[in-house]
């Protein structure tokens, strides 16, 4: 059985997640790894959310990709998301520690930032729906 405080509780950390990430950006920090990280994270917490309220099983990951095939086994429009979550994917590891090189302008944040953001408007349909 869904429990949807706890799908409301996923959505809104990938919410937090989200709002810092796009708040830092707006204030002009270039720290746009981090920035990133932030993105992915909200998108990860985005597709567990619905994956739980769908009440499918998924193992811990953290690769988006693997996410996305588990939330498409429901709603097949999710593999139009693919590609997009395959650009955040790196920011997950390789903006955490020092032995990854890992260059990331502005440019590549503001996509970023446009990927989880229509991740995020997909998901407020979750809540509707609980």
């Amino acid at each position: 059985m869904v429990n949807p405080k706890l799908v409301e509780d996923w959505i809104k950390k990938a919410d937090e997640d989200l709002l810092y990430g796009k708040s830092s950006l707006e204030e002009g920090l270039e720290f746009y790894p981090q920035i990133c990280f932030h993105f992915h994270q909200a998108v990860e917490k985005y597709l567990k959310a619905y994956i739980m309220a769908k009440e499918q099983d998924f193992q811990k990951t953290h690769d988006l990709t693997k996410l996305i095939q588990i939330c498409a086994k429901d709603d097949t429009d999710f593999n139009s998301l693919n590609d997009l979550v395959s650009e955040l994917n790196p920011y997950y590891i390789e903006t955490r520690y020092p032995e990854f090189v890992t260059s990331v302008d502005r440019f590549q944040t503001e996509e970023a930032l446009k990927t989880a953001e229509q991740i995020a408007s997909k998901h407020q349909l979750i809540l509707l729906n609980l």
